[in-house]
């Protein structure tokens, strides 16, 4: 029996978060460079973003390349930056035939410009898709997100004469477009977040998994939605309040 079947369609979070963690390792462990792992993870983004649609998950974010991630070799880096525009081209088509629409956070325009324009290229493309919202996290550092947040509304600040609420601030994320991630989902074996959107994950059930990403399989998608199932999300209430 699929582990599939056992999901409550009805109790799925509505956004959920994944540190695509372990590439590397994988290769290392083939004997193989690191960017054979990575080439190897687009298998694994491609079948979880099928599978999130496929549940009826609304927002997918994917941590795919952090603002520290530039500290690695530049052979590295590159090939990386030239995966993403090859990733993006061959599965555009795809995601409109899934209606699905891609989006990113980070400091895009930072990026090499045919990785930038790529991505542009690539929402453009999908704006209209509804399905889902597959959300690319490329050059992105939450405290990075956050320091640039406080520096927009310092920018903004005869706006808020009497300071900025919860909500104000929020809006000047970069996922202001959609949900805080109920569940987030870490592969292989770390126990840590890595500077992952700090702001929103203040109440996201957090998920780790020793499996490495480009083994992670649509099993192990299910797994972790059903160890999210199997939660008690009190938000600072007790147990009683929740069940009333």
């Amino acid at each position: 029996m699929s582990l599939k079947t056992e999901i409550d369609l009805n109790n799925l979070p509505k956004h959920v978060a994944v540190i695509m963690d372990g590439n590397g390792r994988w290769a290392k462990e083939r004997s193989r460079p690191r960017v054979f792992g990575h080439s190897n993870g687009v298998k694994s983004v491609r079948d979880i973003t099928e599978c999130a649609a496929e549940l009826g998950v609304s927002y997918l974010t994917l941590y795919a390349f952090s603002t520290e991630n530039w500290k690695r070799p530049a052979t590295e880096v590159n090939t990386l930056m030239k995966l993403f525009v090859q990733t993006v081209k061959k599965e555009l088509k795809t995601l409109n035939n899934n209606n699905i629409r891609l989006k990113a956070i980070g400091n895009l325009k930072n990026l090499p410009k045919d990785t930038y324009e790529s991505l542009i290229y690539g929402m453009k493309s999908t704006e209209n898709n509804t399905r889902m919202t597959l959300t690319l996290a490329l050059n992105y550092s939450a405290r990075w997100e956050i320091v640039d947040a406080v520096n927009q509304v310092m920018n903004d600040a005869n706006k808020y004469p009497e300071g900025v609420s919860h909500d104000q601030f929020e809006s000047y994320l970069q996922t202001a477009h959609m949900p805080d991630p109920e569940l987030m989902i870490r592969t292989s074996g770390e126990h840590r977040i890595s500077n992952y959107l700090l702001w929103q994950l203040a109440y996201s059930e957090l998920y780790f998994t020793d499996v490495l990403w480009p083994d992670f399989t649509k099993d192990d998608f299910y797994k972790a939605i059903l160890s999210y199932q199997s939660r008690e999300r009190r938000f600072g209430k007790t147990g009683e309040q929740v069940k009333k």
